[in-house]
């Protein structure tokens, strides 16, 4: 890995008292109420900011809050030499250069599991409005238009769903699916253990081929992208349904387009887009509007109230956590490494280059200072090793400056 210049150098981070957070797109409250009794000052803004904004605001910003709008890149992480954490406040983190991140020792905590309910709640909605045709009858009513008939919708008793990605949504869709009288089959490229009678398939290929309906809840990556093309909407039942509320990179919106208006497909529901506006007030286009039996929403999956409250609270516990022992449990680009506190001691943070001789070195300035550890905790990825160790108090000032001196140093703090 390259080396990254230490943020230590020109930091003004504090050892012990309040942080500076910046609490972005319009945060639950219950994420400012935990993080504000813990005495940090907190500073918000309703909206994303754009790159230029980001920089400047972030130049004493210690903890940085925000949901899928604002796109944190290596550019901006330069520019913050005090940020210590950053908080997604959602399920997904590509909007964060990670990578660089986890150079700059800036660890990315999410909510992988507040929103899964409200994600399968929308996805059972769905199934039913898609079986029933609601969307199209509901449009005829405002319009005027009374059509009351029976040709064409269904029960969902006894229809088969198919689920392509079967982590914490994926199978929470199958448990409520089974509920209802559905027959489940899933994919999934790892190995999971099926929830109730829920039956796992070996290939994308068979859920395509015997669903009725095919929902996806898949992460983006290289290997989802474009997943759902021409070839795999064709291989899908005639009549079937398509929903897609994961990625709006995973699926072809024009094969999509296309297999509906040719008959093939009986309808789709679509949360999420390859590109989709900014903000409430931009306009919105398509391919899918328009079309019969289509239920179109704005990225709304886990949008509701009990959701941005539960993730408000999730990635707060994190952050807490982070800043008052050091622990990076649940971090997604970072060793993962958690220590009880024991009393009467110091606690250093050191953040260093994954290279051999590290834990030597800071040894070595440990014994030569006659200090005693108490514990100590290393975990490592590829490129980086995140240590944390507790110390007698009257020594650990000089032992956190060795550390920090260090060729290996990315940064060191002295936590209390």
């Amino acid at each position: 890995m390259d080396r990254v210049p230490s943020p230590e150098s020109s930091a003004r981070v504090p050892s012990t008292g309040p942080l500076k957070v910046l609490l972005l797109e319009n945060i639950h409250p219950s994420a400012h109420e935990m993080l504000r009794a813990e005495g940090h000052a907190l500073t918000s803004a309703s909206g994303a900011l754009k790159e230029d904004e980001l920089v400047e605001r972030l130049k004493d910003v210690h903890v940085l809050c925000i949901r899928s709008k604002t796109h944190v890149t290596e550019r901006v992480l330069d520019a913050a030499p005090n940020l210590l954490a950053l908080g997604a406040f959602c399920i997904g983190t590509n909007q964060v250069a990670l990578k660089h991140a986890n150079a700059r020792g800036v660890p990315v905590f999410n909510a992988p599991f507040s929103n899964t309910r409200s994600v399968a709640e929308l996805v059972i909605g769905e199934v039913i409005m898609l079986t029933r045709h609601l969307a199209d009858r509901v449009r005829e009513m405002h319009a005027g238009k009374w059509r009351k008939v029976s040709a064409g919708a269904h029960e969902v008793r006894g229809k088969s769903l198919g689920i392509v990605g079967y982590g914490h949504i994926g199978s929470q869709v199958g448990v409520l699916a089974e509920a209802m009288g559905m027959r489940v089959l899933f994919f999934d490229i790892l190995t999971k253990l099926p929830m109730g009678n829920n039956r796992s398939v070996p290939t994308l290929e068979h859920v395509l081929e015997e669903s009725d309906f095919v929902t996806l809840h898949v992460p983006s990556t290289p290997q989802t992208e474009g997943m759902i093309g021409a070839t795999e909407l064709a291989r899908m039942r005639k009549g079937a349904c398509l929903l897609n509320a994961s990625r709006g990179t995973v699926v072809d919106i024009r094969a999509l387009a296309e297999a509906l208006r040719s008959g093939h497909l009986g309808g789709a529901a679509v949360d999420v887009f390859p590109e989709e506006p900014e903000g409430n007030t931009d306009s919105f286009a398509t391919e899918l509007r328009g079309l019969s039996n289509v239920v179109l929403t704005p990225h709304i999956g886990g949008s509701t109230e009990e959701a941005q409250a539960a993730i408000g609270r999730e990635v707060a516990t994190s952050l807490l956590k982070f800043a008052q022992t050091g622990a990076t449990t649940g971090a997604v680009n970072f060793p993962q490494v958690e220590l009880p506190l024991i009393r009467n001691t110091h606690r250093i943070l050191n953040v260093h280059r994954n290279v051999p001789g590290v834990l030597r070195d800071i040894n070595r300035i440990v014994s030569d200072l006659n200090a005693n550890i108490h514990a100590q905790m290393l975990s490592t990825d590829p490129d980086i090793g995140y240590l944390i160790m507790d110390l007698d108090q009257d020594v650990s000032a000089q032992v956190s400056a060795g550390v920090a001196s260090l060729a290996t140093n990315i940064r060191t703090r002295m936590l209390y």
